[in-house]
């Protein structure tokens, strides 16, 4: 029997580098690509950390290097990035782009609802207090859920096209996204913007069962049926990246990506 082995297996290697710049230092996840050509750096604002891309037959050592001589790059990116909302009491949450303060009642029935205190919206879990993240993400993705299902029905109807399912996850690079079968997926995050910006994305993806593309034709499109895409468009532009930052949980100043 002849074994094949890959050109390409190797030893374990490390999967971080660490970056000191000033006071700070920080983590920087390594990954290798067959496409890459070269070293390059970026940050994922949804994971908070910083990723290293490097070429299949990259050095490591040159990795190290290149990731050291841009930390102050990543120093100035990464500290900038805005402060982590956990999904704990006190803390506040943007649903459908009002900010709702997270009270825990633990003794009361029912899971999570929402309710007013004079001027203050409140969003109230019951309950266990261990408990308290995971309701507020499930009842999170029951609510985005809810109003993407009502959205995208109406814009199937308008369109005069189908949807055979729609999922909701929690995408990184991507607020929402279609294919040639009719399956839509959607963030669930979508539930924390203004309703014109998750009615947007629902309209977007609704279009392209008509336009599988962004060509000038699908952008008529989008607008004829979304007038407000442009300004939904300019509210994720500006405001999108900080989403991510809901949910997660607070970090020390070591792994401040």
């Amino acid at each position: 029997m002849i074994r094949v082995t890959s050109l390409f297996r190797r030893p374990a290697e490390p999967r971080t580098i660490i970056v000191e710049f000033g006071d700070a230092t920080f983590d920087v996840r390594v990954t290798r690509n067959r496409r890459a050509r070269r070293y390059t750096l970026r940050i994922n604002s949804a994971a908070r950390e910083a990723v290293l891309t490097m070429p299949l037959r990259g050095n490591l050592a040159d990795a190290s290097r290149f990731a050291r001589a841009h930390g102050g790059w990543l120093a100035q990116r990464l500290l900038q990035l805005p402060p982590t909302a956990p999904f704990s009491e006190g803390e506040i949450v943007p649903l459908r782009g009002v900010d709702h303060r997270i009270v825990h009642r633990a003794s009361a029935r029912g899971t999570v609802w929402t309710e007013r205190a004079g001027d203050e919206a409140l969003l109230c879990i019951a309950g266990a207090r261990e408990h308290m993240a995971r309701r507020v993400r499930d009842y999170l993705k029951r609510e985005a859920r809810r109003d993407l299902e009502a959205a995208v029905t109406a814009y199937a109807r308008a369109l005069d096209v189908r949807v055979r399912r729609l999922s909701i996850r929690d995408q990184s690079s991507r607020w929402g996204s279609c294919n040639s079968a009719g399956v839509l997926s959607f963030s669930w995050r979508l539930i924390l913007t203004p309703p014109m910006v998750l009615d947007y994305l629902a309209a977007h993806e609704v279009a392209h069962l008509v336009e599988m593309n962004h060509s000038a034709h699908f952008w008529k499109l989008l607008r004829r049926i979304c007038p407000a895409t442009d300004t939904a468009t300019r509210w994720l532009d500006s405001h999108g990246n900080a989403l991510h930052r809901y949910g997660a949980a607070k970090q020390s100043d070591r792994s401040a990506a």
